[in-house]
Order: structure tokens, then C-alpha cells, then sequence
């Protein structure tokens, strides 16, 4: 039995509210078991320097965590006068994600920034930025298809990511903190909607694992991916319209 009673193959609930913020393009809140993300899409008539005059469009992120999302008080990297190291290898792992699906040739030269604040944190704070991200990116998107500058929305599929790991000598999906912390083996799977893989982030942090446990790890990864896809279209609906 796990922590919180789910089977190994299990997903906690997850809950994509869109619309969250007024302002913002885009914007979604993702719960994910106790992990809850507010994913906000900006739109900006502006391209990074390598990119000007070639007509290619950009999609980037930022990720940080509310002080309190944590049991305990986490200072503002303001306080640092510096992005803390965890939080700049996130984003730009959500900015790589996003960009693997999107037609940046079809985007015309503006950038999208998604901001990913996590407001309650309880494991898998990457993969729900991840998968909240890109439902922000697709309403967005939307607003240009509305004013008639996309005719069809410049991306090739979805994509979402969940944390497998083995606990206990357990292969199980969507690590909890607690599974997290105590596991042995822990990965990150960022897949597309055909199941194939993004990006692949893991380690033996405990001891080294097996051909076999991997490839369980992915038959886990695969399955649960596809559940978040279908959740993600019954929150921002068909992304080839």
C-alpha cells in the first residue's frame, strides 16, 4: 500500500481550472494532489536577438515557488539576488517541453513566456508546471487564432510529464514528497501525446536499477501520460482546430 492508499499505477486527482488569472493570455491552475501550480501565458511582440528578422517565434519560462508552498519558509530568490540553481534547471526544462511541439516557424516573431508559480508544493512540482504550461500556451494561442493571425493553432501535439520512481522495490507513478524523498530510483518522464519521449530525467539515487525497472517505469509513464493528455483536452478542448 502507498503513503496515500493509491494503487501503483495510480495518478492523484488532478484538476485543470482554466481562466484562473483575468490578465494574462493564458492561464490555468493545475491541482495535482496537493500540488497546486498557476500557469500564466504572456504574449510579447518580441523575439530573442538570435532570432530577429527570421520570422521564427520563441516560447520560454519562469518557475518559483511561494515561500510558504513548502512546510517550511523558503526565501525569495530576491533575498539571494539570484535564481536559486533548482529553480533555473526547471524552467528551462519547461521552456526545452514546449518548444518540442510548437511550429516556432509558424509563429511569427513574438515570444510567449509561461510563468509557473507553485503555490502549494507535494512532489512533482516540474511536471505539473509542465503539463498546466501547456494549456496556458494553447489558450494563448487561441486569442491570435481569434483575432485571425493563426489559422490553425502552430503545434504539433500535446505534451505533459509525471514523476515515476521505484519505492520499496515498487516501480509506482506520480510520486507524492514523501515517495519522493524515500524512494530509490526517481524519474521524470515529459512525453507527447504518441508516447514518445521529450525529455527523460533520472537517477539511482539509492542504487542502480535495472533494463527491466525502466522499462516498466516507462509502461508507467506512457499510461499515465495518457490520462493527463485526455484531461488537458477536456480542459482547453482540440488543439488541431
Amino acid at each position: 500500500m502507498r503513503y496515500d492508499g493509491r494503487e501503483n499505477n495510480q495518478l492523484r486527482p488532478v484538476k485543470i481550472t482554466t481562466d484562473y488569472i483575468k490578465y494574462p493570455e493564458g492561464s490555468v491552475l493545475i491541482e495535482w494532489g496537493n500540488t497546486k501550480v498557476i500557469c500564466n501565458a504572456t504574449i510579447e511582440d518580441r523575439v530573442p536577438p538570435f532570432l530577429k528578422d527570421t520570422g521564427k517565434g520563441w516560447i520560454t519560462a519562469e518557475y518559483s515557488m511561494l515561500p510558504r508552498a513548502t512546510q517550511t519558509r523558503t526565501p525569495r530568490d530576491i533575498q539571494k539576488l539570484k535564481l536559486n540553481g533548482r529553480s533555473a534547471e526547471i524552467q528551462r526544462l519547461i521552456g526545452r517541453a514546449l518548444r518540442s511541439v510548437a511550429k516556432l516557424d509558424q509563429m511569427g516573431e513574438r515570444c510567449i513566456t509561461i510563468d509557473c508559480d507553485v503555490i502549494q508544493a507535494d512532489g512533482g512540482t516540474r511536471c505539473a508546471s509542465i503539463t498546466g504550461g501547456f494549456c496556458a500556451l494553447v489558450l494563448a494561442m487561441r486569442k491570435l487564432q481569434q483575432e485571425g493571425i493563426y489559422k490553425k493553432l502552430p503545434l504539433r501535439s500535446h505534451v505533459a510529464a509525471v514523476s515515476v520512481g521505484v519505492v520499496g522495490d515498487q516501480p509506482m507513478t506520480d510520486l507524492c514528497y514523501v515517495e519522493d524523498s524515500g524512494g530509490e530510483v526517481d524519474f521524470n518522464f515529459i512525453m507527447d501525446d504518441k508516447g514518445n519521449i521529450i525529455e527523460l530525467q533520472g537517477t539511482g539515487e539509492e542504487r542502480p536499477f535495472s533494463k527491466s525497472e525502466l522499462d516498466e517505469m516507462y509502461a508507467l509513464a506512457k499510461t499515465s501520460i495518457e490520462q493527463l493528455v485526455e484531461l488537458q483536452k477536456q480542459a482547453i478542448g482540440d488543439i488541431t482546430r
